[in-house]
This record gives C-alpha cells, sequence and structure tokens, in this order.
C-alpha cells in the first residue's frame, strides 16, 4: 500500500520536481553508503528501500517521457 501511494504521488509531479526527487533519492544513497562504510548506519535495510525509490522515479521519468 506504501508504494502505491508513493508511485501515485510520484505520478502527479511534474518532469522537473521528479529530478529533483531523483538528486534527492541519489544524495540519500550516497550518505547511506558512507555510513555503512564507516559502521556508522544502524538501518542496512534502508539502503535497499532507497534503491527501490530510485528506480521508481526514474520509471515513472521514463513513462513521462515516453507519452
Amino acid at each position: 500500500m506504501k508504494t502505491n501511494k508513493f508511485v501515485e504521488d510520484l505520478k502527479a509531479k511534474s518532469a522537473v520536481e521528479l529530478e529533483q526527487e531523483l538528486v534527492a533519492a541519489k544524495k540519500e544513497l550516497f550518505n547511506l553508503r558512507f555510513q555503512n562504510a564507516t559502521n556508522q548506519l544502524d538501518n542496512t535495510s534502508r539502503i535497499k528501500e532507497v534503491r527501490r525509490n530510485i528506480a521508481r522515479i526514474q520509471t515513472v521519468i521514463t513513462e513521462k517521457a515516453n507519452a
């Protein structure tokens, strides 16, 4: 249910907003990887979640470009 809401929110956004969301997600992923490398990350499953969110954002961007 949570992911469906996230995807619906993404589909409602413009291309510029999606690009900003993608950049923010990639920065978050970088920070999570950095924390993981320095053994400061407690919740390692967050990396997987962010990676999937990046893929979802890219999918919506592609759908909008093809439409």
